[in-house]
């Protein structure tokens, strides 16, 4: 067109971050490799497990649907996998679906169940469980899962029964109650039997017959969200166990604050009855 002029596009600023956000990062950065280093250098707990609490509220808080909140908590998971492996945390046991959970909304429930199908089938698969040999289990009451889980759950579980290098626990349809309940259960079985007296009945025998039966306590329990209870999780393995609340909702968890928790670990004076 005559008398037109070529216009170009000014140039687009990137966008500077605020010099107080700039040191905030930095200095998080430094506390983040020192604490790393520290821990590194200490004994970690060998059995970890993790209430997974906040996945709705921090959906939320940020206007997304539950679905996400939940998917956000998945991913996650997939992080704090990588931390316990880089730290040589050999066992890992995650609530992650209690017996309570079941009366949420129908809808949320068939989320959840299509989320841990779709999880328990590509760990089935995932690189990092095989290179370090990490075998898989379910513990819990699976007879309230679905039929896709509990079939999801087999082909994770044959997927990996002959490693034994990592340990990696996901408690779905599970609760401590009903847990010591079914233990009851199988022991006055026994007795009905033949097979044990009432006085041969002591702290082993109950253990033998736990979904974790062949696993160590947990040595440190850690929960998100605020809450400072263990919500009908492992009643019996925690005894002795060390506990740990974080404010952090389970989704925003971070490398910082998972290390916090390790470390104040590191720091207690584990007593034994007392």
């Amino acid at each position: 067109m005559v008398g037109s002029v070529a216009r170009s596009n000014p140039p687009r600023k990137e966008r500077v971050p605020p010099f107080s956000q700039v040191v905030s990062d930095a200095l998080r950065d430094l506390t983040e490799k020192r604490l790393l280093e520290l821990v590194k250098a200490e004994p970690v707990p060998r059995h970890l497990a993790i209430i997974m609490d906040g996945n709705r509220r921090f959906a939320e808080a940020r206007g997304l649907d539950v679905r996400n909140g939940h998917e956000k908590g998945r991913d996650t998971l997939e992080e704090l996998l990588n931390w316990c492996l880089d730290l040589g945390i050999r066992i890992l046991t995650v609530y992650a679906l209690s017996t309570e959970n079941l009366s949420r909304p129908s809808e949320e429930i068939e989320g959840l169940m299509d989320l841990f199908d779709r999880s328990l089938r590509q760990i089935a698969v995932d690189e990092r469980v095989h290179r370090h040999r990490i075998r898989v289990r379910v513990i819990g009451n699976r007879e309230l899962l679905a039929p896709h889980v509990r079939e999801a759950i087999d082909i994770a579980e044959a997927a990996t029964r002959d490693y034994s290098d990592y340990l990696y626990n996901v408690a779905l349809g599970y609760g401590g109650r009903d847990e010591i309940v079914q233990a009851i259960r199988a022991l006055a079985r026994e007795v009905s039997e033949g097979k044990l007296t009432p006085e041969a009945i002591d702290s082993e025998a109950v253990s033998r017959h736990l979904y974790t039966r062949d696993l160590p306590d947990p040595d440190l329990i850690f929960r998100t969200s605020g809450e400072e209870r263990i919500s009908n999780f492992l009643l019996w393995q925690s005894a002795y166990s060390e506990l740990y609340f974080s404010d952090v909702l389970w989704p925003g968890l971070t490398h910082l604050e998972f290390l916090r928790a390790i470390r104040t670990f590191q720091l207690r004076r584990r007593r034994y009855g007392g």
